[in-house]
């Protein structure tokens, strides 16, 4: 047995059992993959997957148990090889970070120009996407560091951290009659079109919790992922905007010079945590832990090695 062979069993769960496409993501043959398999189960002794034909249709029950050891051995390998990039080029890299649009554009901007200054000979790597995605890219190891709001706490495969909490905004246009209100109310909100985030994007969840505990139905007029979209068309009048509170620091510091005001309603929808999150049990190496503690002031190497190790829920705001 090899690791190749393993990475292909690996890769086939990974695409639904489609060997064809677990070929193109491995680039070479889906008849190699297929017989690499066969080999393996023929070593083993036992069918890791249960076939009709040629195709896959499912993972049989000693196949559940190849896999956990195939995903062990490979995660250690990975860890093998970072601690010898760790040690043969300490200073130098790639670093990998999986996070959503808001976070990459409003608030990683700042800490990877640190991160940078510190480790000049470190490239970074940035994937973006839905909180699912990012919590995806750290379980397959594309990214080593994921960064979102949403979701990265329901997996069991990860150790996740809060990082900071946020609130959402009201954008309004500087002349809307909510904007001359010390105080807004949900019912006052529901009233408008509101222009705000996808569902499974930057706490749309507490959103529609809010509405959905005081029975209330909003008018979603437009959703969209990306935070200066939201901005764009309430400017177009639209409708309200809902959108985080670090994307909209340039409607609070311009004074209403834009066309837009932006006021706190954190009061309606709760507070949000942004998380830190990375793969259980994978190792970091020293810029990793660097770029974490550019994240939060909480954050420092020694508890996110006790976390790692097991110990973090002691660390929730």
């Amino acid at each position: 047995m090899n690791l190749h062979q393993f990475r292909f069993v690996q890769e086939a769960v990974r695409r639904n059992l489609n060997l064809t496409e677990a070929a193109k993501a491995l680039h070479t043959s889906q008849p190699g993959v297929s017989k690499a398999i066969i080999e393996l189960e023929e070593e083993l002794g036992v069918e890791i997957f249960a076939r009709h034909g040629k195709r896959l249709k499912r993972v049989t029950e000693p196949g559940q148990h190849v896999l956990k050891s195939i995903e062990l051995i490979l995660r250690e390998v990975g860890n093998l090889k970072r601690i010898g990039e760790q040690y043969s080029a300490e200073d130098s890299g790639t670093l990998s970070i999986a996070t959503t649009h808001t976070q990459a554009r409003y608030v990683l901007p700042e800490k990877v120009a640190a991160l940078r200054a510190a480790y000049p000979k470190v490239n970074i790597s940035l994937h973006q996407g839905s909180p699912d995605q990012v919590a995806r890219m750290l379980i397959d190891e594309i990214a080593e560091v994921g960064i979102a709001t949403e979701s990265l706490a329901d997996y069991a495969e990860l150790v996740t951290l809060p990082c900071y909490e946020w609130q959402h905004m009201l954008v309004l246009p500087v002349d809307h009659p909510l904007a001359r209100k010390d105080r807004i109310t949900l019912e006052e909100v529901a009233l408008e079109p509101l222009i705000t985030y996808h569902p499974s994007f930057t706490g749309r969840t507490k959103i529609d919790q809010a509405f959905a505990t005081r029975k209330l139905e909003p008018r979603i007029a437009l959703e969209a992922i990306d935070s200066d979209v939201i901005k764009t068309y309430v400017r177009l009048g639209l409708g309200v905007g809902i959108a985080a509170e670090m994307a909209v620091r340039d409607v609070m510091e311009d004074g209403g010079k834009s066309g837009l005001v932006a006021r706190p309603v954190g009061h309606l929808f709760g507070q949000n945590v942004a998380r830190v999150a990375f793969k259980r049990s994978a190792y970091l190496r020293n810029f990793v832990y660097t770029f974490a503690e550019l994240l939060s002031d909480r954050l420092d190497r020694k508890l996110i090695a006790r976390a790692m190790d097991g110990h973090v829920e002691d660390y929730e705001f």
